[in-house]
């Protein structure tokens, strides 16, 4: 009895109602995870007192005011190679996205088959063997449809998503860690031009130092020894430079390399990196709010690896768990091509099967139990990333203080080692000390310049870490 496939779809229905409605749902749900200790609502280093609210701000390099530094920064975001393939892994991370969750939905498939076969027979009127072609055209619409009875596809589907938003934060951490990296690399650049005009100033120093040496030496006013001091000291300054240069020259590589450029040595046309006149940067807001690190990319990857090992139990517990499959198929078959499409040649079919785990020595129990100690595993690396995050702002906040008090006393030591040495090339010119005092406080005022200098670079390069370590930079709402 020919029986119509509709007399099928109540049953049908009631299935896809039932998983449409997710009965039966296995694996935890995720919610946000609980770091394993206590947050406090502002950092510890910090200025305290003031609850002024206090919103993100991206750009945070051009706080710095430098144009030449806004540029080379565009250029890293934008040819970067490591930024090209983080951006890779998110479109591949995208594309899985769409592959797992489309095993959510039906699979309907166009199917055509045409075969020629011979097939032997016995003819019943010469009883002997005989043989005859049989041609067969078929063109049918098969469909199937997993029942996701117990989610494991949605599991798997919002692990998928999970691992695309992780995905996403993993690039936007490379880029903020490149963008830090060559704001570091310029200021160092400007750092050590400063180091070589301070150093090429003190070889011209020692230059007129030797000829005012030389000129008493000849008047029998200075020994032999204080020419040869003189020299000496002339010549380690110069024995400075070439150091200073390769180093200058490395810089300037590392930052072509960020900028995805062949890496150069001289001075990019469009980019002074020159030796900024210091100002101290704008204090950091007292009560800056603990909560900001939840921009940080770093932390909402693990936060986001962390949700896909929790949806990837739910996986592994569905699979222990009957899997029922509706499959369907309707179409034409016929031996002649004409007749295909009569409705004489119509045919279609209905099932509905369903597959138990019976006996696997245990390899989808095991495979459950190494999917919670995943998410175990990714809990306890969260809360390190987190622990990490709060650490290295700690430490920016408090190296800001040391690094403030230390350049005040620097600044008054350059002070008195200019003093010094005014003081003793007086007296040496009178004739009331020796030239060794000339070469100390000269010595002493050199390596003065060089110390202020290296602090305040600490200051601009301790900047930068703090900004890395809160995910960017912060606007005050007034």
């Amino acid at each position: 009895m020919r029986r119509n496939p509709a007399y099928l779809l109540p049953g049908f229905v009631f299935a896809l109602v039932l998983a449409s409605a997710g009965c039966m749902r296995l694996g935890p749900d995720y919610s946000r995870p609980d770091a394993g200790f206590t947050i406090p609502s502002h950092f510890l280093s910090g200025k305290q007192a003031e609850t002024a609210a206090y919103v993100p701000q991206d750009k945070w390099w051009e706080a710095f005011g430098d144009s030449g530094l806004n540029r080379v920064v565009s250029a890293v975001v934008k040819n970067n190679p490591d930024i090209a393939q983080a951006a890779a892994g998110v479109m591949e991370a995208r594309a899985a996205v769409t592959q797992t969750g489309a095993d959510q939905y039906p699979a309907l498939n166009l199917e055509a088959r045409a075969a020629t076969q011979e097939q032997q027979y016995i003819n019943p009127i010469t009883r002997k063997k005989e043989s005859v072609e049989i041609d067969t055209y078929s063109l049918s619409l098969p469909a199937s449809f997993e029942l996701d009875l117990w989610g494991r596809l949605a599991r798997a589907s919002q692990a998928a998503r999970a691992e695309l938003l992780a995905a996403e934060q993993n690039r936007r951490t490379v880029v903020q860690s490149l963008v830090a990296e060559a704001v570091s690399l310029y200021l160092r650049i400007g750092f050590l031009e400063g180091q070589i005009d301070i150093t090429e100033s003190m070889v011209s120093s020692y230059k007129q130092n030797l000829e005012l040496v030389e000129a008493r030496y000849q008047r029998g006013l200075s020994s032999v020894l204080d020419v040869h001091q003189a020299r000496r000291s002339l010549a380690r300054a110069e024995s400075e430079l070439p150091s200073l240069i390769e180093a200058k020259g490395k810089a300037r590589h590392a930052l072509s390399i960020l900028q995805g450029k062949y890496p150069e040595n001289s001075k990019p046309e469009d980019t002074d990196c020159q030796p900024p006149d210091f100002r101290v940067p704008p204090p950091v807001p007292a009560g800056l709010p603990a909560e900001m690190l939840n921009r940080r990319p770093d932390i909402r990857s693990a936060e986001a690896a962390l949700e896909a090992a929790c949806a990837r139990i739910g996986v592994a517990r569905a699979s222990r768990l009957p899997q029922i499959t509706l499959t369907g198929s309707f179409g034409y078959t016929s031996e002649a091509l004409e007749s295909l499409f009569e409705p004489e040649s119509q045919l279609w079919r209905l099932a509905a099967g369903g597959v138990q785990p019976l006996f696997d020595a245990g390899r989808r129990a095991a495979a459950e139990r190494a999917a919670r100690a995943r998410y175990e595993k990714q809990l306890a690396a969260y809360a390190k990333t987190v622990l990490n995050a709060f650490a290295e702002v700690e430490d920016a906040l408090l190296a800001r203080q040391q690094l403030l008090k230390r350049r005040n006393r620097l600044v008054h030591l350059r002070s008195e080692a200019g003093a010094t040495l005014k003081s003793a090339l007086d007296r040496y010119q009178r004739g009331l000390t020796p030239y060794l005092n000339v070469l100390d406080a000269r010595q002493s005022l050199y390596q003065a310049r060089l110390d202020l200098a290296e602090a305040e670079h600490s200051i601009y390069s301790n900047r930068v870490k703090l900004h890395r370590a809160l995910g960017g930079g912060w606007d005050r709402i007034e």
